[in-house]
């Protein structure tokens, strides 16, 4: 543990021309006076660091001292690619291994580029989840990603169903796991897993227990996580859409209907449209997930949009217009 520590302040001090006690103490963790003992170990191990006393003094490296200890341990490396998301990283477990990475990159830089990690951090930032919600991270999430990284199999119970978000309890399961990958979704994590000879997609926050096994799975290098994503995430979409409305959309509300479902399916769907009549209208067959969702979804469009049937879905449409006209009137 000091070990990691001393090596830590060395490339600290070695990516800065000077740092204060309260600094050094603050990066590390530690004590003002655990940093004095430190560099106190440090120099008599024949690391030159140097302490200057006084409101502009602190700690240094003098004669262009340089360490070798750079390398990256694997976990490193592997967090260093993830470090553009901090709150994934630290929801994971491996905020730590990126702080060091980072730290090991700096310090093998030249004086010159030295500060590119903290001129970037100051210019771009990922902020994944969605807007209005604070997600929990899940609790098996680090035991979770610790077998990704590992390539250990899994063994859970996973909650199917509606589970605690829909209100219900839904049914447990057991299962066995090869965990390929992690995606995290608008702030919700997934795991994409092989079970036998399928992948499938298991919401992490519906899994009730996790142990890793001792033994290891093969990994099949030709899995593609992106496109194994793309291709699930599309084909729920589609999964979802279960009933068609029929309506009529003016220009505008045309340039609308992508902004109030699936995406994918309004352009497909004015794609396949005739071409507008004489008053610039559309007439648009529109899948839908259901009339109750349909209903949510279209009611924004205003008098940009038409319900012509189901009429079920024109009759709820007729009433709103009708309780807007009392109120407005």
């Amino acid at each position: 543990m000091r070990a990691a520590r001393l090596i830590k302040m060395v490339l600290l001090l070695q990516s800065r021309p000077v740092m204060s006690a309260a600094e050094l103490a603050a990066e590390l963790e530690v004590s003002e006076r655990t940093v004095t003992r430190d560099a106190q170990a440090l120099s008599e191990a024949g690391v030159p660091v140097y302490a200057e006393r006084g409101r502009a003094g602190g700690y240094r490296l003098i004669g262009g001292y340089r360490t070798r200890l750079t390398g990256l341990a694997r976990n490193e490396a592997e967090a260093l690619f993830l470090s553009g998301l901090p709150s994934a990283l630290r929801e994971m477990g491996l905020e730590d291994a990126a702080s060091a990475a980072r730290l090991k990159v700096s310090a093998a830089l030249l004086p010159s580029v030295r500060d590119a990690s903290a001129s970037a951090a100051q210019r771009f930032h990922l902020d994944a989840p969605s807007w209005y919600h604070e997600p929990e991270p899940p609790d098996a999430l680090p035991a979770v990603a610790d077998a990704v990284w590992d390539d250990r199999l899994l063994r859970a119970r996973y909650r199917k169903g509606g589970g605690r978000e829909h209100g219900r309890n839904g049914t447990e399961v057991a299962r066995e796991l090869a965990p390929y990958g992690l995606v995290l979704k608008a702030g919700v994590w997934y795991l994409c897993a092989k079970v036998g000879d399928d992948f499938r997609v298991y919401r992490i926050d519906r899994f009730t227990s996790v142990e890793p096994a001792d033994e290891r799975f093969e990994r099949d290098e030709t899995f593609d996580l992106p496109a194994f994503w793309d291709a699930r995430a599309a084909e729920f979409a589609r999964s979802l859409l279960r009933t068609e409305v029929t309506v009529r959309v003016s220009e505008s509300g045309a340039r609308q209907l992508a902004y109030t479902g699936d995406r994918a399916a309004a352009a497909t769907a004015l794609s396949e449209a005739p071409p507008a009549g004489p008053d610039g209208w559309r007439t648009v067959v529109l899948p839908v997930e259901s009339l109750d969702v349909a209903y949510s979804q279209l009611l924004s469009l205003g008098p940009e949009l038409e319900v012509v049937a189901p009429e079920q879905l024109r009759g709820r449409f007729a009433e709103a217009v009708e309780r807007l006209s009392d109120l407005y009137r």
